[in-house]
């Protein structure tokens, strides 16, 4: 008992180490006038295991731990703020964009991983390890995007609800090539068989679709059931639980826990009750959003890097932004019919996260990618991370005011 209770004072400390410094450097980065999000990430770098965190305090044992707990925490969090996201599109909104969300985050994740295939192979790599550093490139992570969205005011824009649908289904497709290539890794297979493929993702994005209407058909009539809900607190209990259920069942049908709280969310926004249920995640969103990004930010390793590691590094960083720049920014040009709204959406589809990190996890564990080339992706997820919201940011400070802009009213 003592263990566990002695394991359980750690992770508190460093929930309680990561969530002080986030809070900290978000002030400071708001001083400075730069995006909050991203000094949420630094204090996490800083502050994180393989930085100020590795200080040994406790019985020889560092400030800061990044165990099983701790990341668990921190996926809670993500699903938290992709609900919120969720809740500011409402289904109709979600499948009037379904084609400019689908092409957009489709060529999001073709580009890069085709990009990067070709590009590592030259360099040299060989085929498993170049098609695992192209998975690694395909998926964005999208709450950092969001969190810019939110502080800027801007998550009403028709660029805004773009990129939340295209990066779900850039998510949904990028689980689907991580799911075929650990499939390969673990076989060795280098040519599994297209219509296997084929097959698995259209599953995936069945499994997506029934996810959805049973959100919009049961969440509805559950909330809009006021007889049933007197107590102080009962909405918001049966809301947290809905998203949370979810989320659970997304990822016991192998997606992504965060497409089930998306979905949840977008089923709230069509509600009558959608007022109070944003008034309580704000709450949420205060605590839960530092937190995430502060965990993401700790599990930054910089302490392998070499000049191979840089030059690599460059390349892949290279690629990454232009993939995504291109394979999301060109599709949305040609929806948007404006250059400055697509490269919007190009910008904030860069940056990468969990499917990079669980790729290069995957690949270091089973000795497929060197400690060069898993560090490699580390930074790459970093550095991605790091610019999306300093370049997002500064794409809107420039933006000259539309009076006849109707997507800055949209509701």
């Amino acid at each position: 008992m003592a263990i566990e209770e002695g394991a359980l004072i750690h992770v508190l400390i460093s929930l309680a180490v990561l969530l002080f410094a986030a809070k900290i450097f978000a002030e400071i980065f708001n001083k400075l006038r730069l995006p909050v999000v991203l000094g949420e990430l630094t204090a996490g770098i800083i502050m994180g295991p393989f930085a100020i965190g590795s200080i040994p305090i406790f019985d020889g044992k560092p400030l800061v731990i990044l165990n099983e707990t701790v990341l668990q925490i921190g996926e809670i969090a993500g699903i938290v703020i992709l609900f919120i996201a969720g809740l500011e599109i409402t289904p109709r909104e979600f499948l009037r964009g379904g084609a400019a969300s689908f092409t957009i985050g489709a060529c999001g994740v073709i580009v890069p991983f085709f990009l990067g295939y070709y590009i590592f192979t030259i360099y040299g790599l060989q085929g498993l390890q170049s098609i695992l550093v192209a998975t690694a490139l395909t998926a964005t992570s999208v709450a950092i995007t969001v969190s810019v969205l939110t502080e800027l005011g801007k998550m009403q824009t028709k660029e805004a609800k773009i990129i939340l649908g295209a990066a779900i289904v850039d998510d949904i497709l990028a689980i689907a090539v991580l799911s075929v290539v650990v499939t390969m890794v673990q076989t060795g297979n280098m040519s599994p068989n297209i219509i296997d493929i084929l097959f698995l993702i259209l599953k995936i994005l069945g499994i997506f679709a029934a996810l959805l209407i049973g959100a919009i058909i049961i969440i509805p009539r559950l909330l809009h059931a006021e007889r049933l809900w007197k107590a102080r607190g009962s909405i918001e209990g049966i809301v947290t639980a809905s998203f949370f259920g979810a989320s659970a069942i997304a990822a016991a049908v192998g997606l992504s826990p965060i497409v089930g709280a998306f979905s949840v969310g977008m089923a709230v926004a069509s509600t009558k009750i959608i007022k109070r249920v944003e008034e309580y995640v704000d709450k949420l969103e205060i605590i839960f959003a530092p937190l995430f990004f502060a965990i993401i930010g700790a599990q930054v390793n910089l302490t392998g890097v070499n000049l191979d590691v840089l030059y690599l590094s460059g390349i892949i960083i290279i690629v990454a932004i232009v993939s995504k720049l291109a394979g999301c920014g060109l599709p949305a040009l040609m929806f948007l019919r404006n250059r400055s709204k697509a490269m919007k959406v190009g910008i904030g589809m860069i940056s990468r996260g969990e499917v990079g990190l669980i790729v290069a996890g995957i690949g270091v564990t089973t000795g497929v990618l060197s400690s060069n080339i898993y560090t490699t992706v580390i930074i790459m997820v970093a550095i991605t991370t790091l610019v999306t919201p300093i370049w997002l940011k500064r794409a809107y400070s420039k933006e000259q005011p539309d009076v006849n802009d109707k997507s800055q009213k949209v509701a």
